[in-house]
């Protein structure tokens, strides 16, 4: 499930640096993007709307972005603190079985 998340959250993360790197978008603000493809209404119609149009967008997908690598940060803390507290009872496993040695080389 956790991967799932993480492919999801990488995928969404790529897509838009690709989007916001992308020459296709024109001037934001300034009407339809070089594709030919419109933005909706307000921002087709360019001018000051539609410069607000796209920094409002922008800002949108900035936060977003923020929110998903604050959620992966999260959870690799959480997989450290995981693979952390498995190392120690791993540990004391290992330490069980010297015991055990050391037991039965004592018996001998």
């Amino acid at each position: 499930m956790a991967r799932l998340f993480l492919r999801g959250s990488l995928q969404r993360c790529l897509a838009t640096q690709i989007r916001m790197s992308s020459d296709q978008l024109g001037e934001l603000g300034k009407g339809a993007g070089k594709g030919g493809g419109g933005g909706g209404h307000v921002r087709s119609a360019g001018g000051a709307f539609g410069k607000r149009e796209a920094a409002e967008e922008e800002r949108y997908f900035r936060q977003r972005e923020r929110e998903q690598l604050e959620a992966l940060r999260k959870h690799h803390t959480e997989e450290i603190e995981h693979h952390k507290k498995e190392i120690e009872r791993l540990q004391r496993e290992i330490d069980r079985h010297k015991g055990k040695i050391r037991k039965l080389s004592h018996d001998d």
